[in-house]
């Protein structure tokens, strides 16, 4: 499956989808507005992904008539290298001096915790939002938002773009045909990171698993040696996924146990250019079509939530989902 450092070095040159019921919003809510031209602003320019987007947007131009037009950065530092790298024009001092001015929000910062709060004005005046990965720190806050969304009938999604790939597509329409008795799935975690500990990097090797094989976690727990260690989870049909957190090496890579050997699962197909990801995106953008729904952007935050708590104790932790209303 290809890397989201791939991703991001890729934008230039060229969501999972819905693991439930498809997202709330019609897609007439949008209607008519195919050709019309999306102004973005972008709050949170720590991350790379923020330059990536601009160069994707304004330099590349991978979709005409969409544009990076404003930038909010946690640092003036960190927003003037986003305008300088990305060919961003305009940087805000306050996040809400966008609002009138763009037509869509991209909330890009690190650590989770920080990113409902100032994506909030924007719901509520019914600009639609990408919320990078991972979508918030606690299902309850995320289940208000998502509720405020419904209300206010604002297009939000919200993935890992590992997970929203074609490559996950295939991979889960591989495993119909499948008798599967086990999981292992790899990839970079590290358990004391100051964005989140297993939040930051653990939503790319968790929400794979769960749009392949199911969003029916029951519980889950983690073994440590230090900041790094494995996870066992247990599904409510009876399947086991062992999560395996790499120390040094990047990638993700994902084996089955059959009857017979132990596979690795590999997809079949290419990538499209622009990347499924980023079209979803803008996508949602340009018709209120949302590519995941609601209620499994939350049950994957809930996983992450048990995961953290397994991290503290070493012990099994029950997962404990929220229904939207």
């Amino acid at each position: 499956m290809n890397s989201r450092r791939n991703f991001i070095k890729t934008t230039g040159k060229g969501l999972a989808f819905a693991a439930v019921a498809p997202g709330i919003i019609s897609e007439t809510a949008f209607a008519g507005q195919a050709q019309k031209n999306i102004r973005i602003g972008i709050i949170g320019a720590e991350n790379s992904h923020t330059i990536g987007f601009g160069k994707m947007f304004n330099t590349d131009k991978m979709f005409p008539g969409v544009e990076v037009k404003y930038v909010w950065g946690e640092t003036d530092e960190f927003a003037k290298n986003a305008m300088e790298r990305g060919n961003i024009p305009n940087q805000v001092k306050d996040p809400r001096e966008m609002l009138g001015k763009i037509d869509a929000l991209i909330v890009d910062h690190r650590h989770a915790k920080n990113h409902l709060e100032p994506a909030t004005p924007f719901i509520e005046a019914g600009i639609p939002a990408f919320i990078d990965k991972p979508f918030c720190y606690r299902a309850a806050e995320g289940k208000k938002f998502l509720e405020l969304a419904r209300k206010k009938g604002t297009p939000v999604t919200s993935y890992s773009s590992i997970a929203h790939s074609n490559a996950t597509l295939d991979i889960k329409e591989q495993v119909k045909s499948m008798e599967i008795k086990q999981v292992i799935r790899t990839g970079p975690v590290d358990l004391d990171s100051q964005y989140g500990g297993v939040f930051f990097y653990g939503v790319h090797i968790l929400q794979p698993l769960m749009n392949i094989f199911g969003e029916d976690i029951e519980r889950v727990k983690i073994t440590r040696d230090g900041k790094y260690g494995s996870a066992s989870l247990k599904f409510s049909g009876g399947l086991f996924a062992t999560l395996i957190f790499k120390r040094k090496a990047y990638g993700w890579e994902t084996f089955v146990e059959t009857p017979k050997k132990l596979v690795e699962l590999k997809s079949r197909v290419e990538e499209t250019n622009p990347p499924k990801n980023y079209a979803d995106m803008v996508e949602m953008f340009r018709t209120g079509k949302e590519p995941r729904s609601h209620q499994s952007i939350l049950n994957g935050v809930s996983v992450l939530e048990a995961l953290e708590k397994s991290a503290a104790t070493e012990n099994w932790v029950e997962v404990e989902y929220l229904t939207l209303s």
